[in-house]
């Protein structure tokens, strides 16, 4: 099953199947590590509900809900 990152919950978990978008957005969503095939896990919502964690290669890293509809997740069983 596949679905965009603003849709996880916290604890899901999956691998980066595609990012979407173009110049400096994607640009930017590369450079912070978040590749094809990467295993992304969601940690925890602002109080607001933006910007969310993830853990990405064993770091944290907080993207907006914006940055975060730009990545494909195939969800892991």
């Amino acid at each position: 099953m596949v679905k965009l990152l603003s849709e996880l919950t916290p604890g899901e978990r999956g691998t980066v199947a595609k990012i979407h978008g173009n110049g400096p957005i994607q640009r930017r969503i590369i450079d912070m590590g978040v590749v094809i095939g990467s295993k992304v896990e969601v940690q925890k919502f602002a109080p607001l509900g933006d910007p969310m964690e993830v853990k990405v290669l064993g770091f944290n890293l907080s993207l907006r809900k914006v940055e975060a509809q730009n990545i494909e997740i195939k969800l892991s069983e």
